[in-house]
């Protein structure tokens, strides 16, 4: 996830995940179950980790990030009173976290694994691997949620989107808004079921998958 650092601050802040914390957590009601453990993965500033952590009470939500990414978001958590937390909730500390590097990938068995903002910075090769990954740690049943702007076939939700995606391959050809119904396809070959696909707020998308047993 993408963040910014406020020179006078020195801390992670993302606008977007200001503006779609709220948004996203009314969907994450709808699908997580009582006492989720929750992988996050590219956790970027942190900002929906602590927030939905304060939101929601028996949440154990794991952050993670890149490598080189991971003392930013550590430093960003520490800021994070504990006490602000919903009662039972728990926000460790972060770890590293490559998905294409399957050594990376925890061994613990969550409920659901959450990415937001990630499937267009990562390149499209990684993609499986984030399905793949996500399917050996969620439990049968459990939920990979990736939020988004997503396209279907090449057609876009908005032309905002497809403006977007021409910015975002122009500062990087291996960048670029991802194909949903493609993702779905790849996920389904890799035991991952898809369930739900829900609009969201400024043109982007939540889509819920499943974990079939």
């Amino acid at each position: 996830m993408m963040a910014e650092v406020r020179p006078a601050e020195r801390v992670l802040f993302s606008p977007a995940c200001e503006r779609n914390k709220g948004p996203i957590l009314a969907v994450l009601q709808d699908w997580l179950p009582p006492q989720a453990r929750v992988l996050e993965i590219g956790s970027g500033s942190g900002q929906h980790a602590s927030y939905f952590c304060q939101q929601r009470a028996g949440l154990l939500w794991q952050t993670s990030e890149r490598p080189e990414a991971l003392a930013d978001l550590q430093a960003q958590l520490e800021t994070v009173d504990p006490a602000s937390l919903a009662p039972h909730s728990q926000l460790p500390a972060a770890i590293p976290l490559e998905v294409t590097c399957s050594e990376q990938w925890p061994r613990t068995i969550v409920d659901a694994v959450f990415s937001a903002n990630t499937c267009h910075i990562l390149p499209a090769a990684a993609l499986p691997a984030l399905c793949a990954g996500s399917a050996r740690v969620l439990r049968p049943g459990g939920l990979l949620l990736l939020y988004g702007p997503f396209h279907d076939g090449g057609v876009h939700t908005a032309p905002s989107n497809a403006a977007f995606d021409d910015h975002l391959r122009s500062l990087d050809p291996a960048m670029g808004v991802r194909d949903a119904l493609e993702l779905q396809e790849q996920a389904r070959g890799l035991g991952l079921e898809p369930m739900a696909d829900v609009a969201m707020p400024a043109h982007n998308r939540l889509l819920v998958l499943e974990r079939r047993p």
